[in-house]
């Protein structure tokens, strides 16, 4: 039985997103907007140090406070049974032992909770909170304590180091990307409410209700069927709601603690240090390649901030193992424990950092043999054959997308010498780069329910983050099923709706597409089997030979052959048609690999009095398998590619040195790409479907539009100013140093 009492779907109109109307009228829910009975607030106090341990808490001032239930510390807390031990905190793989260790890990750790009637009168409260620490030295500098950690293999190497030692041209440089923040618009957010000792009922902001479902189970030892959790509508993500943090287990604890219901709602600076963020990095990339071109060796190193209570490592020389082909390969990596919070996966996750250093190589190596870097690129492109697993690709047009992507911006314009083309004091230069993802799949489920009016409810318990899922959803309802599109409702985010990976990864359409299409065939099966009643030519129909109306049901090969959903509901004494289905991987999992491509190439203006980098021109080519709806695809594309401006040019999380405390963690401190940075971006597809990867043959997008695309911008400004800048982001300051 749902326990909420949620705003009942309305029908999705032809044209637009489904949840449109929801959204822009404000109708539609977020995690901390639900209104719930009885519900106290609870606040975060945290840690003013970063690292060492809790020598006492004056909690004195604070109770003092008008309207102040409770204060939960790790002297004063329910217990939670996962969390009860070392081992249980492992096995439960959830981190940082919230509330049930006295160690200090980083600044911003939560040392308390407030637990109030208002949100005014906790905030109050956990501001009056003075803590006791002995402290410890903390180190949070990542560039000066990555060099003493050691490397070691990250994947099968192939070939020697040695084989190439002598090749004709070879460049070698290290590059560095600084720390990035999600910063989604919608802050996260958790109402927690216990209906019984032992079930348990969440509003959360999260990009997986099934996770959530499964993470908690764990940490109370109940059942996962004993957790209902929503998310119907999420604010942005960008990989951010991919795990459950702190502040919602800290919610779950107090609601236990005072026997109502507590929301807890993270401030900005606190979403800086309590929901994870892309990691600094360091890379190393030495590439090598014949006079014809060929490329003979590659050796990728790489390096990752992590935090002292978990390791996060971020996959960054993945990439360098699935675009072109390499005789001798090795890769190595590491993660550099800080006293910082756990990172976690943004945007292209180890992919994006990663094809900044190789394509930038690339871009380099073709500067030092003299040749396009277009050229050296496609003679290069592993385009049959995924070098990792040596299987086939089921299909990997990257080659089309450079071919596509280069009409498009007139590469034939860019110079080969650097600085060559000018306007005014403003020098002009071109740069491409290459993004891949392997597109992966996983179990969904979907259900089906339709009324008499011949209205059709699709319920699965995947979230839309803003990818355009729920769209996407109904045009495959529509497509397979003939139901007009006004017809189709779509609900989506909750773990009472048939079971579905989290949406993330650029997994969410490939993985449900599948479920979607078999619930159809599942209803549309179901409908003959009740015309038979009337019809005996529904005896043995074939699935193609079902055809669905806004009324009834008809047989392809005579349509005389009609029969009313009226007829059916009457003739079976039925009230509802309800049907569900599961789909996922198979087979062509062990015949074929998968990958998602995209290339983009860039055009900048580069002031040469105040350093300033324009991007005058940005187009990205995608292959992304079939489009099943062309807008929200492109926005995916675009808002990556956004995203790649503010990694390249302005996106950098420091922490000061000294103190331990994040630098500029809020909206004014921390500067990211804005629509003033953005041209309008310029975005293609090669709509080639994938046969192989699911009924739908689309392919995920989420990810490639962001990886390869900072590469493409700092490869443009070397062919504006002839100035190499490998270390991100590229600031006024390093252009004119």
């Amino acid at each position: 039985m749902r326990l909420f009492n949620t705003k009942k779907p309305v029908a999705a109109r032809a044209e637009g997103r489904v949840e449109a109307v929801a959204k822009v009228t404000g109708s539609g829910k977020y995690a901390a907007e639900y209104e719930v009975k009885n519900v106290c607030y609870g606040v975060l106090a945290v840690s003013a140090v970063a690292a060492g341990s809790i020598k006492s808490i004056d909690l004195s001032k604070a109770k003092q406070v008008e309207g102040v239930l409770d204060i939960i510390t790790h002297e004063h807390k329910p217990l939670v049974p996962g969390m009860a031990d070392e081992a249980k905190i492992k096995e439960t793989r959830f981190g940082l032992p919230i509330f049930h260790t006295d160690k200090i890990y980083f600044r911003g750790q939560p040392i308390a909770l407030v637990i109030a009637d208002t949100l005014e009168n906790a905030t109050y409260a956990a501001s009056l909170i003075d803590a006791e620490y002995n402290t410890e030295k903390a180190n949070v500098d990542f560039e000066s304590t990555h060099p003493g950690v050691k490397l070691s293999s990250a994947g099968k190497e192939k070939g020697t180091l040695d084989a190439w030692s002598g090749a004709a041209h070879i460049v070698e440089a290290e590059y560095n990307v600084q720390a990035e923040v999600h910063n989604p618009m919608e802050m996260h957010a958790t109402i927690a409410h216990w209906t019984a000792d032992d079930k348990l009922v969440l509003y959360d902001k999260n990009q997986g209700v099934n996770n959530v479902q499964r993470v908690f189970a764990r940490l109370f030892n109940i059942p996962p069927q004993n957790i209902e959790v929503s998310s119907e509508f999420v604010g942005g993500g960008f990989g951010s709601g991919l795990r459950v943090w702190p502040h919602a287990l800290a919610s779950v604890m107090a609601a236990k603690q005072v026997k109502r219901p507590v929301k807890v709602v993270l401030t900005r600076p606190q979403m800086f240090s309590l929901t994870g963020y892309r990691p600094a990095a360091w890379q190393k990339v030495k590439l090598g390649a014949d006079n014809n071109g060929k490329f003979v060796g590659i050796l990728h190193q790489s390096k990752n901030n992590t935090s002292k209570y978990e390791t996060f490592s971020e996959g960054i020389t993945r990439i360098t193992r699935m675009v072109y082909n390499f005789d001798n390969l090795k890769t190595e990596q590491a993660t550099v424990p800080l006293h910082l919070s756990t990172p976690t996966w943004m945007r292209g996750p180890g992919d994006c950092t990663g094809a900044f250093a190789l394509e930038c190589a690339i871009d380099e190596l073709s500067h030092k043999m003299q040749v396009d870097p277009l050229e050296l690129r496609m003679k290069n492109l592993a385009v049959t054959t995924d070098p990792e697993s040596g299987k086939p690709w089921s299909t990997n047009f990257v080659n089309e997308c450079v071919e596509k992507g280069a009409a498009m911006i007139n590469w034939k314009e860019r110079k080969q010498v650097p600085g060559t083309l000018t306007d005014g004091e403003w020098k002009i230069g071109y740069g491409m780069g290459i993004g891949m993802w392997g597109a992966g799949r996983g179990n969904a489920s979907a259900g089906i329910s339709m009324q008499k009016d011949g209205t059709i409810t699709v319920k699965t318990a995947m979230t839309d983050i803003g990818t355009g899922t729920g769209t996407a959803i109904q045009n495959i309802t529509h497509s397979s099923t003939g139901v007009a599109k006004n017809k189709i409702k779509i609900e989506l985010g909750h773990s009472d709706f048939p079971a579905t990976g989290s949406q993330g990864g650029s997994t969410g359409l490939s993985s449900i597409s599948g479920a979607v299409s078999a619930v159809c065939d599942a209803l549309k099966q179901k409908l003959a089997t009740y015309a038979l009643v009337q019809k005996e030519v529904y005896k043995n129909a074939a699935l193609p030979d079902i055809l669905l109306s806004e009324t009834g049901v008809s047989y392809k090969t005579n349509n005389n052959e009609f029969v009313s959903y009226a007829d059916i509901w009457k003739k079976n004494n039925l009230t509802t048609v309800d049907v569900e289905a599961s789909s996922g991987p198979g087979e062509e999992r062990q015949k074929y690999a998968f990958c998602s491509s995209a290339v983009h190439f860039c055009r900048v203006k580069v002031n040469i009095k105040t350093g300033k980098v324009k991007i005058d021109r940005m187009v990205s080519v995608a292959d992304g398998g079939r489009i099943v709806n062309e807008k929200p695809a492109a926005n995916q594309i675009s808002g990556a590619v956004v995203g790649g401006i503010g990694m390249a040019l302005m996106e950098e999380q420091l922490a000061d040195k000294n103190l331990g405390n994040l630098v500029g963690n809020d909206l004014a401190g921390y500067h990211f790409a804005v629509n003033a940075d953005a041209p309008v971006i310029e975005v293609a597809f090669i709509n080639k479907t994938d046969p192989n990867i699911n009924p739908s043959g689309a392919k995920g997008l989420g990810e490639v539009g962001i990886i390869g695309s900072a590469a493409a911008i700092a490869n443009a400004i070397f062919n504006a100013t002839g100035k190499r800048l490998r270390d991100l982001p590229i600031t006024p300051d390093k252009v004119l140093a």
